[in-house]
C-alpha cells in the first residue's frame, strides 16, 4: 500500500499492467497503469501464491474477510489509497478490477482503503487532493454513511457496517448500506440477523457479523446440496431415456426387465450375478447406464 517495505519478491511482478515509481520520501511511491481497462473490467488477479494469509493486520496487509487478512507479496503493494479510486479490490472474487470510470495508460493505480479495511493498523491523513477527500483514513469503522455512500465496498465491510448499526440501535433494526448491481453503496436496505449479545460496555458487532456470515454460508451450502441432488437425478433420467431410445429393455418395472430400482433407475440385481450365465436379464447394468458399452450392447441369452 505504498509503504517503504523492502521487496522480497521478484520485480517487476506485474510488468504487463503496472509501472512502479519508487520515491525516497516515506509512503510516496506509487503505481501507474500501462493498460486500458473498461469500467469494472479485470486488471489483475489476487492469487495464492504469491498472496499468503496474514496472522494479523498490518499496514501492508489487505483484509478479505471479517477477520481475515492477506499479504500481497508483489508490486501490488504499491497501489495507494484515493478517495476517488481508479481500481476496486474485489476480495470475494480475489480480483482487482477497474473502477466506474475505467482505466487508461498513465492513470495512477489507487483504491479506497476502507473498501477492504474495517480498522486500519496504521491510520493516516489522506493527501489525495480530490474534491471528495475524506481526510483521516483509519478504516470503515470510523466513517459515516455519507462518507461511504457512492463507493464500492466489499461484502465483509457491508456486513460489519450493518452489524454496528444494529448494535447501536439496541433492539431496533437499523438499515445498512445497500449495494447496487455494481457493488456501489447507495440506498439503505434492511439489516439481516438478530441483535448481538452485549460484551461489557459495548456490543460485539464483529461477532454478530460473523454469525450472520455463517448463517448465509449454511444457506448457500444447503441450496448447493439441493441443486446437486436435482442435477444427479436429472442425469439418471436422461441416461435411462437415451437407453430406451436405443432399444434397451425398459427400466421402470412396467415391461420386460424387472431389476431393482434406486431413485427410479434400474440396476443389476446382485443375486443375478450369482445365479450363473443362464440367469434371466435383470435390467441395465451400471456399465450400460454409464454409457461404457455404447448403449446398444445386450448380453446373449
Amino acid at each position: 500500500m505504498g509503504a517503504p517495505i523492502k521487496p522480497h519478491w521478484q520485480q517487476p511482478s506485474h510488468p504487463a499492467v503496472q509501472r512502479v515509481i519508487i520515491n525516497e520520501a516515506e509512503f510516496s511511491s506509487k503505481s501507474i497503469s500501462k493498460v486500458a481497462v473498461p469500467a469494472f473490467g479485470h486488471f489483475a488477479a489476487l492469487e495464492f501464491p504469491p498472496c499468503t494469509a496474514a496472522d494479523e493486520a498490518t499496514y501492508a496487509t489487505v483484509q478479505y474477510g471479517i477477520k481475515k487478512h492477506l499479504n500481497l507479496n508483489s508490486d501490488l503493494l504499491y497501489i495507494n489509497h484515493s478517495c476517488e479510486p481508479s481500481l476496486i479490490f474485489d476480495m470475494a472474487n480475489r480480483a482487482i478490477i477497474a473502477g466506474p470510470k475505467g482505466l487508461q495508460p498513465g492513470d495512477e493505480l489507487t483504491f479506497f482503503y476502507p473498501s477492504t479495511e474495517w480498522t486500519m493498523a496504521q491510520p493516516f491523513d489522506c493527501l489525495c487532493g480530490t474534491p471528495t477527500c475524506r481526510g483521516r483514513i483509519s478504516g470503515a469503522d470510523d466513517m459515516t454513511d455519507p462518507q461511504l455512500q457512492g463507493l464500492w465496498l466489499n461484502g465483509h465491510i457491508r456486513q460489519l457496517v450493518a452489524a454496528k448499526k444494529s448494535a447501536s440501535a439496541g433492539n431496533k433494526q437499523e438499515e445498512p448500506l445497500h449495494k447496487n448491481g455494481n457493488g456501489i453503496c447507495q440506498k439503505p436496505a434492511q439489516a439481516p440477523g438478530a441483535v448481538p449479545r452485549e460484551t461489557g460496555a459495548e456490543t460485539d458487532y464483529v461477532e454478530h457479523a460473523l454469525r450472520d456470515a455463517l448463517q448465509r454460508a449454511e444457506e448457500d451450502a444447503e441450496a448447493a446440496r439441493r441443486d446437486l441432488e436435482s442435477h444427479v437425478q436429472q442425469g439418471h433420467r436422461t441416461r435411462v431415456q437415451n437407453g430406451n431410445k436405443n432399444g434397451l429393455p425398459p427400466t421402470n418395472g412396467s415391461g420386460s426387465g424387472s431389476g431393482s430400482h434406486s431413485n427410479g433407475v434400474a440396476v443389476e440385481d446382485a443375486a443375478a450375478g450369482s445365479a450363473g450365465p443362464s440367469a434371466p436379464r435383470r435390467g441395465l447394468t451400471s456399465r450400460e447406464l454409464g454409457g461404457e458399452m455404447g448403449g446398444d450392447t445386450v448380453p446373449s441369452a
